[in-house]
This record gives structure tokens, C-alpha cells and sequence, in this order.
């Protein structure tokens, strides 16, 4: 597929455009759908790679401006031009936020819990947009709902991934989880890739949340599906505090890390270089068994 290669020249025009010098550009860390520079100190450009990836750009324009609107903590577009008009490359140009990745920061335990449970403030902001015909968010995609995870477990075992006693004993536990998991969950709109890579951080504390092209309407409980649950549990309780509406959001979090890992068996090609966690096949499913052998707090360790 064609990619977007911005020369020399584009990226001065662009720069140009916003009171810079050629010379302010500098690549940074870039992702797969968006290549991304800095422009002086207080802006970041992002060129999608193909265009493929152009559309989850045209989604970020207008659900950024939604999320600012609630409150959220997230940079915000300072130009997005999708014409080709001025320049040969779709872009958007975004206010930077100050801070490194958590994934890349090595922040002590205590430290790490006050950004997650800030992490779960924000999402509760977030998730008090429901889908309606004039919230401007038309062309975001709405999530089709997942279906039984024993229906899974079924064809795992077909399929020779997994045995009969451990399909038995798998059963079991999603029988324990489904009471709390409700059967026409509420559709919010979520970020859809809440990860260590997309959360920004300076001296323990939230800056930004970044990378908003997999936003779509969706069950909130998928919204926690991509941190490992060490990390949700403290999201959960900055969650509840600002949405105080209690309910076991453990048991739906859970069922959803349980049914992805699970799903992740029958597809178990390696993705190296990829900086998420769960990029490894076995990923999701060691997270589990670390967690919960790790002595987790209650509610968690009544969820087995």
C-alpha cells in the first residue's frame, strides 16, 4: 500500500505554518499507524503511515475536542488537514504534553498507583458520553457485543488449544464471573487503547492521555482490557470515585483479560518490536498468573 513519505520540504511547510524553522523538526517516538515529529518545543505533528490509517486520524479530530469537553486530560488539536490542499500529507498538529510514557518511566509502586487511580478519573469523565444522534460522533464505530466466552472455550477445545479438564475448570470460572457481567452493558465511548505507551507522566503524576484512533462506543468495561490488571485495580478505585456507581467492575474487567488471553491461543504469531505488553502471545496470560499469585485485594481473590 502506498505510504505517506513527507520530504524535507513538506515538513518545513507544515512547520512554517505554525511560526517555525525547518530546523525546529526532529523525528520522534513514532507508532504504527502515525509517524510523529516534534515542531519546536510545544508542538507534536503526526502523519499517518498509509491510508489505511488516515481514518482513525479523521476519528481523533473529532472525538479529541469530545473528550476535552468532559474534562479529560489530553492534548488538544491545534490543526488537523486532511485535504492535500497546502502540503502532500494529511496531518494533524497537537499541543505537547509535557512527561514520558509509563511505559517507559520506572516509577516506584506507590508512585505508579497515583497515576492509575488519576488514569481511572479520567475514564470516568470519559464514559459519561453516551452515543446520541447530536454528540457530533456519528462515524465512530460502536463495538458488537462479544457473545459468550464459553463459546470460545468450546472451540478452543475443538481445535485441540486447550484440554477438556482445563475447558471444565475454565467454564467454572467465567460461570462465577457472568452473574456480574450485565447482558446488555451501557455503550460509552472509550478511548479503546488505554495502555502504558499512550499515558503520560511527570513526576507522578498524569499529563496526558495521547493516541485516540482506536476510540469507538463499546461496553466501559473493555476500556481497562489493555493495562495489566496490577494496574486496574488502582485504576478501578479512582474510577469508582468519580463515578460512584458501585457494581463489581473486578468480575467484568476480569472476564474480558480472561476471553482476549484466551483468544490470543489460537493466534500465536510474535510481534517483536512492538512495545505493547501483551504484543507476546503468552503476554496476557502470564499477566494473569502473576496477578493472581501475587496475593491481589479483595475483591479479586474471591473471583477464582
Amino acid at each position: 500500500m502506498e505510504e505517506y513519505e513527507p520530504t524535507q520540504d513538506t515538513l518545513a511547510a507544515i512547520a512554517a505554518r505554525h511560526g517555525h524553522t525547518a530546523e525546529s523538526v526532529r523525528p520522534a517516538l513514532s507508532g504504527v499507524a502515525n509517524r510523529a515529529y516534534l515542531i519546536g518545543d510545544g508542538l507534536v505533528l503526526r502523519i499517518p503511515r498509509t491510508p489505511r490509517f488516515l481514518a482513525d486520524l479523521v476519528k481523533e479530530a473529532s472525538v479529541i475536542p469530545a473528550a476535552r469537553r468532559l474534562g479529560v486530560r489530553t492534548p488538544e488539536v491545534v490543526t488537523f488537514d486532511d485535504t492535500c490542499a497546502e502540503v502532500d500529507v494529511p496531518y494533524m498538529v497537537l499541543d505537547r504534553v509535557r512527561g514520558a510514557d509509563l511505559a517507559r518511566l520506572d516509577l516506584p509502586a506507590h508512585q505508579a498507583e497515583r497515576v492509575h487511580r488519576q488514569v481511572g478519573r479520567e475514564l470516568a469523565r470519559l464514559h459519561r458520553l453516551p452515543p446520541t444522534p447530536e454528540d457530533g460522533l456519528s462515524a465512530v464505530p460502536r463495538d458488537e457485543p462479544p457473545g459468550d466466552p464459553r463459546v470460545l472455550l468450546d472451540r478452543l477445545l475443538a481445535d485441540g488449544w486447550i484440554d477438556a479438564e482445563a475447558a471444565r475448570w475454565l467454564t467454572g470460572w467465567f460461570d462465577v464471573l457472568s452473574p456480574y457481567v450485565p447482558a446488555e452493558p451501557p455503550m460509552v465511548l472509550v478511548h479503546g487503547d488505554v495502555a502504558p505507551q499512550n499515558l503520560l507522566a511527570s513526576e507522578a503524576a498524569l499529563t496526558g492521555i495521547v493516541d485516540w484512533g482506536d476510540a469507538h462506543w463499546a461496553d466501559p468495561a473493555v476500556e481497562f482490557a489493555k493495562m495489566p490488571l496490577s494496574a486496574v485495580s488502582a485504576m478501578l478505585g479512582g474510577y469508582s470515585e468519580e463515578d460512584g456507581s458501585g457494581g463489581c467492575w473486578e468480575a467484568r474487567v476480569l472476564q474480558v483479560h480472561l476471553a482476549w488471553a484466551l483468544g490470543r491461543l489460537a493466534d500465536p504469531v510474535p510481534r517483536p518490536g512492538e512495545r505493547h505488553w501483551t504484543a507476546p502471545p503468552a503476554g496476557r496470560l502470564l499477566g494473569l498468573l502473576r496477578f493472581f499469585t501475587a496475593n491481589p485485594p479483595s475483591p479479586w481473590a474471591e473471583l477464582v
